[in-house]
């Protein structure tokens, strides 16, 4: 897999380095949310609210909109099939996408009950957080900017920033990792790809990815103050580590 971010992350540098300052100081002063035991998700819209800590999109018609929408072009150009497939397989929100990083045989559902629920809730997290801000921002994705944009990933017209998939991706990653420290280098690298899959699948802009990412790990970082969060991430640490022998 190609690292596109590296290859041309200048076109949003100025963007993420902003965000990222506003995120540092303000992700220090949100209080721990009240959630009851078992209920879903661990935080919504009203403890991060993302429209106070993202910059809003660009406008449709800025040079950078331009530039992005004409790297997804280049993208669709040269994707291969392959990388066509992942970007399409990785419109499934999950866990279970990570199973290459951890690479072991026994990482399933049915063998992780208690990890399994703990990540149904980490995932709800995403959309309850995520889904209102796109809802407010509505930026269209570049198959609804150009016709020529056809997109390998599954077709979705909900707002475009941030991604949630980049965001699901860059969270679960980081929570995941915790985890499985010995590990952390593949699962980061999956979870990388995974938003990168957006661009090369033609459904996101590449600051949309990013704005995931940052969204992402903001979330990671709130949610693992809360006594809920911890008490479920150590039982579901401690069942996966167990059945992976480790």
């Amino acid at each position: 897999m190609s690292r596109l971010f590296t290859a041309r992350a200048f076109t949003v540098r100025a963007l993420t380095v902003r965000a990222f300052t506003v995120l540092a100081l303000a992700a220090l002063a949100f209080a721990p949310p009240a959630a009851a035991d078992g209920a879903k998700p661990f935080a919504d819209n009203k403890k991060i609210d993302l429209l106070q800590l993202l910059p809003p999109p660009p406008p449709n018609d800025s040079a950078l909109t331009r530039r992005e929408l004409g790297e997804v072009l280049s993208l669709q150009i040269t994707r291969t099939p392959e990388q066509a497939k992942q970007a399409y397989d990785d419109s499934t929100e999950d866990i279970w996408r990570f199973s290459d990083a951890v690479n072991n045989p026994k990482f399933n559902a049915a063998a992780l009950p208690k990890f399994s629920a703990f990540f149904e809730r980490v995932f709800e997290t995403e959309g309850a957080v995520v889904d209102p801000s796109k809802d407010v921002w509505k930026r269209p994705r570049p198959h609804q900017m150009s016709e020529l944009v056809k997109p390998a990933s599954k077709i979705s017209n909900s707002g475009a920033w941030p991604s949630g998939h980049a965001t699901a991706g860059t969270l679960a990653g980081i929570v995941l990792s915790n985890m499985l420290p010995e590990k952390r280098r593949e699962i980061m690298t999956r979870a990388f790809e995974y938003g990168d899959n957006r661009l090369i699948g033609g459904i996101h802009f590449r600051s949309d990815v990013e704005m995931g990412r940052i969204a992402g790990a903001v979330i990671a970082q709130q949610i693992s103050t809360q006594a809920d969060y911890q008490s479920e991430f150590e039982a579901a640490k401690s069942e996966v580590r167990a059945l992976l022998g480790m």
